[in-house]
């Protein structure tokens, strides 16, 4: 398993995500994301273009390129 747990029954993976340039940016990507099932936190930076997610269990990387299109960017992959 390559994705970090912080706590017990929870996953932490980093997307990168490519078009975030502020703080708009950042809350639209993190607004999306957090609807998906079992997502518990989103912090999107846009400086680096990183995305963590905590969730409940891995997410199906179709569902987050789908919520980060919503969004109005571009899911490059997992950082």
């Amino acid at each position: 398993m390559t994705a970090q747990t912080d706590t017990p029954g929870s996953v932490t993976a980093v997307y990168k995500v490519s078009g975030m340039s502020c703080g708009h940016c950042e809350g639209a990507v993190s607004g999306e994301i957090s609807e998906l099932p079992g997502v518990s936190s989103v912090k999107a930076v846009a400086s680096t273009g990183e995305v963590t997610v905590v969730s409940a269990a891995p997410l199906d990387e179709e569902a987050v390129r789908a919520a980060v299109d919503e969004a109005g960017f571009e899911l490059v992959g997992k950082a």
